[in-house]
């Protein structure tokens, strides 16, 4: 077997892996969900997971491979329980660092110490508010078994994380990005992407089987992020480039997108793709990344008239508050009614005493003075 490749050993099980090719890419952010793709791949995660936990130096680890196993049964993803793993390794490397060798000895002020130390650190407050919910919900169910006291979330903690508005691309920018492209599998990666708004993690897991060229659309079973299934619906552009990319694509592969040499796609290889793009068209300066793509989809289908609640269903959002984002970005309406009373303001057309006479400053100046002598002033004819 070659290394580096996800192949199934031989004179075993289809579920068998390639471990030591999976071995580097097991605690990667954005691999996790390779595990996934193969049958009994979620068990042997969280068997690795718990063999690399036994040769960590931290304190209370039999609980946390106890709560990794709760979580196992719970049916999280791979990567819940990956970043679950990472992220209580960080804190209680933390805590011992404090020198606290038990849980039983963490306190509320352990976990404020935590927070600014993940501030000082430059971590953005996105990472530091996810961080922080890993962690309350391990002390959650330490408090439920019986190994710390409930008294250590009485009262609310959380960090403030900017509503910050969706980052879409320039339409200008869009086209400079697609006219560079000269790669047939990449460019219908990036066309799929920017029509559908699927997640790059949806696309890479995608299956040849989901996609339907006649009907136009693509079923996805289960979300990369809300495991809620959607269908999405392919664009002229989109469908024809698909069209070209089966005619060249290996039949024989099940994931619809690949990289070369291999059965599958990992986040790094796509990221790679859409930045050598990114350079060739002179857009490194605009800070693009593949979600952008998500949301100039979302973007333009508001702008076109959709309605919020079609392109909720569209997006797999799990409320219609997160696609109200976008209307805050898109909102014609409220650009329309801006710039038309600004321009009655600008030309003085608003009742009230607003705007300013030209003769108001010269009458409060003289009864100013008049009123330093006591007299009165005269009614304005």
């Amino acid at each position: 077997m070659t290394a580096g490749r996800l192949s199934l050993e031989s004179g075993k099980s289809s579920s068998a892996f390639n471990i030591r090719a999976l071995w580097g890419c097991l605690f990667d952010e954005k691999a996790a969900h390779l595990w996934s793709a193969w049958p009994g791949g979620k068990r042997r995660m969280l068997d690795d997971i718990c063999e690399k936990l036994e040769h960590k130096e931290i304190p209370g680890k039999e609980h946390v491979e106890e709560y990794l196993r709760d979580q196992y049964r719970r049916n999280c993803k791979p990567n819940t329980l990956r970043s679950t793993f990472t992220n209580l390794d960080i804190f209680l490397s933390f805590v011992k660092a404090s020198g606290k060798s038990h849980l039983e000895e963490i306190t509320r002020e352990d976990l404020f110490a935590f927070i600014e130390q993940e501030q000082d650190r430059g971590m953005k407050p996105v990472t530091v508010h996810t961080r922080l919910g890993r962690i309350k919900a391990f002390i959650y169910f330490l408090v439920e078994q019986g190994v710390l006291r409930g008294d250590i979330l009485t009262r609310r903690l959380t960090v403030k994380v900017p509503d910050s508005l969706p980052r879409a691309m320039d339409p200008v920018d869009v086209k400079e990005l697609l006219s560079v492209m000269d790669n047939t599998r990449d460019r219908a990666m990036i066309v799929v992407l920017l029509r559908t708004g699927m997640r790059i993690g949806e696309l890479l897991s995608l299956l040849v089987k989901e996609v339907n060229l006649k009907e136009r659309r693509i079923e996805i079973y289960e979300a990369e992020k809300t495991r809620v299934g959607r269908v999405v619906y392919l664009s002229e552009d989109a469908l024809v480039c698909l069209k070209a990319w089966f005619k060249q694509r290996d039949p024989n592969r099940k994931l619809l997108f690949y990289a070369k040499g291999r059965h599958s796609m990992t986040y790094a290889n796509a990221r790679l793709v859409f930045t050598k793009y990114l350079v060739k068209a002179g857009l490194t300066h605009r800070c693009y990344t593949l979600h952008c793509l998500r949301h100039t989809c979302a973007s333009e289908l508001l702008n076109a008239g959709m309605r919020l609640e079609c392109l909720q269903q569209l997006l797999g959002h799990s409320t219609i508050e997160m696609t109200r984002r976008y209307a805050r970005l898109t909102d014609k309406t409220r650009e329309a009614e801006y710039f038309q009373a600004m321009s009655r303001i600008e030309r003085g057309e608003i009742d009230g005493c607003y705007q300013l006479d030209p003769e108001l400053p010269q009458v409060l100046e003289k009864k100013e003075l008049l009123e330093t002598h006591g007299e009165e002033l005269p009614e304005h004819p």
